[in-house]
């Protein structure tokens, strides 16, 4: 990638179910100082801001309005993006790539526990003509799809159980994490169906919290005193937007934006060539479906058995969220990719404690907007 891009600062706050007593400006002032601590500016150094956010989640019309004074942004370039976090962090480097600035910061938060009627606001991004009027939870759809993606492929339900199996008990390593527990496959497979055949502990809780992340250009974070990660990569896209016309088992979202990071990352086997791996796991079987949209299994029974045989896990040869993902530490809204970002970039400083990878040089975030869309975004990171 030209004009090489690094992140040098990121402020995170533990996810939880609940925040009763900050309100989402609280978190993002707080996490926005540790940010600038971290990359070692001031906020007055920053020369453009991006917010992802989504306006019926906040329960504010044009959002931006409200995020200046606390990310000390007043009078300074700012926009949101109705989009998950890794698409900020693309708009990022899009920005510092072009030259008109150095330093950029984004940020994303979730303040899920506000939010009385969720499947309501799902229901809003379900076609109005077709499908609204059936009346149907929004989260039936990932039931839908489970179901023919596991038919057409092969997967089995238990190996999807070892999913949250792993990445619950990833999160008891993980003191950001909201909802660790030592889970074994039996435990997921006594749990209720949500929508079958998707069982209520194979679908994320939702959580508050808050990730700012200050990105600067080659130049910037040589000059810096903090410890660079680079982002050698990022790519997005959107697959159909109606239900009667999507992929219900490859995901080709995921797959387009992998190949477009991959691309400017130059990586070409990314099984060989990726260390780590931190993947949207909002039900626990799209962890799976992503693992082979990414390239990782040419076949998709392949990534069935890799996660029931433990290669998947943190001693695995391809770990995969080892951060607990969105089953362990929550799904935070437009802050999910970033929680994945900050756990990347933690593992590639060394600085993630008792889930330290040793050998974790280079590493894919990946995010997926949730049902009912086909919108995701891949980020390649690497420690040089």
């Amino acid at each position: 990638m030209p004009n090489r891009v690094a992140i040098i600062g990121v402020g995170c706050t533990p996810a939880q179910p609940t925040t009763p007593y900050l309100s989402f400006k609280e978190l993002m002032f707080q996490e926005a100082e540790r940010a600038y601590l971290d990359a070692g500016i001031e906020a007055s150094e920053v020369e453009s801001f991006v917010t992802c956010a989504e306006d019926l989640n906040e329960g504010l019309s044009i959002f931006d309005e409200y995020t200046p004074d606390q990310l000390g942004a007043v009078q300074k370039p700012m926009h949101t993006l109705t989009q998950d976090g890794l698409h900020g962090i693309a708009d990022a480097v899009m920005q510092i790539q072009s030259g008109l600035v150095e330093l950029v910061v984004v940020e994303a938060h979730s303040k899920a526990s506000n939010i009385l009627t969720p499947e309501w606001i799902l229901d809003y991004a379900v076609d109005p003509v077709w499908n609204r009027p059936l009346g149907f939870n929004p989260h039936a759809i990932a039931g839908l799809e489970m179901n023919v993606f596991l038919h057409e492929t092969g997967i089995t339900p238990d190996q999807c159980a070892h999913v949250t199996a792993k990445n619950r008990t990833n999160a008891l390593r993980n003191p950001l994490a909201a909802y660790p527990a030592r889970t074994a496959p039996g435990d997921v497979a006594d749990s209720p169906y949500a929508f079958y055949p998707l069982r209520e502990t194979e679908m994320a809780r939702t959580a508050d919290g808050c990730v700012v992340v200050v990105l600067a250009s080659d130049d910037r974070a040589r000059a810096g005193k903090s410890q660079p990660v680079w982002v050698r990569g990022v790519g997005f896209a959107n697959d159909s937007s109606t239900l009667e016309s999507r992929d219900w088992i490859r995901a080709e979202y995921c797959r387009v934006a992998a190949q477009m990071a991959y691309r400017q990352a130059g990586i070409h086997n990314p099984g060989r060539d990726i260390h780590l791996f931190e993947v949207d796991d909002t039900y626990a079987y799209k962890e799976l479906q992503h693992l082979v949209a990414l390239g990782l299994y040419s076949r998709p029974g392949d990534a069935g058995r890799a996660v029931a045989s433990g290669v998947t896990k943190p001693n695995g040869e391809t770990p995969v969220n080892v951060s607990g993902g969105a089953l362990g530490m929550g799904l935070t809204l437009e802050a999910t990719g970033l929680y994945r970002v900050a756990e990347l970039v933690a593992q590639l400083r060394k600085q993630a404690g008792a889930r330290q990878l040793p050998h974790a040089k280079v590493a894919l975030a990946q995010s997926w907007r949730g049902v009912p869309t086909t919108s995701g975004a891949v980020v390649v990171l690497s420690s040089e």
